[in-house]
């Protein structure tokens, strides 16, 4: 037998999971902007310092936790930020 592919209302619910969990993030990083203190650490071509990338991870780790993501959309992410993270120079 063959695989079983994946059904359109599971494809749907997959991309309404990601649409709201991308507007969790957003509304919490327009929440922190306000009361985050400027940082002196060097800003890479990315535009995110190391702490931005550390804070972004935590946010990423919680949503996996509160099962807002799915293990295969963690992984990309966690390997998108480690990736920014080694590209940063070191001071």
């Amino acid at each position: 037998m063959g695989t079983q592919r994946t059904t359109f209302e599971k494809l749907q619910r997959e991309r309404a999971k990601k649409a709201k969990a991308a507007a969790k993030r957003e509304k919490r990083q327009d929440k922190g902007d306000d009361d985050a203190p400027e940082s002196d650490e060097p800003v890479s071509h990315s535009g995110a310092t190391m702490a931005d990338l550390l804070v972004e991870m935590k946010t990423l780790h919680q949503e996996f936790d509160d099962k807002v993501i799915s293990f295969e959309v963690f992984e990309e992410r966690k390997e998108a930020l480690i990736s920014q993270l080694a590209s940063l120079p070191l001071a």
